[in-house]
């Protein structure tokens, strides 16, 4: 039996490359504040997404900032959807 030496790109699994994982992107103040008000809301009134999840690795977000998310459909072409980063 060959034992093989792990590497320490191999213990960790970069999420955002897998192909069923839409691509996340946080917005800027101003793109947040132009979304707010093209759908005349709130942040308590969009759906919400954990600081800790996998999808946000690396992103540099914080709780209360906006994350776009970019889905690709091969019945609806893009879709995109709004997230709220909060804490759990």
């Amino acid at each position: 039996m060959v034992k093989r030496k792990k590497s320490k790109t191999s213990e960790k699994l970069e999420i955002k490359n897998h192909v069923l994982v839409p691509k996340h992107e946080k917005c800027s103040e101003s793109e947040k504040k132009s979304v707010l008000q093209k759908y005349k809301c709130d942040l308590k009134d969009l759906p919400k997404i954990s600081l800790s999840d996998a999808a946000l690795y690396n992103l540099d977000v914080k709780a209360g900032d906006l994350i776009k998310i970019a889905r690709e459909s091969a019945t609806a072409g893009k879709s995109i959807f709004y997230r709220v980063v909060i804490e759990i």
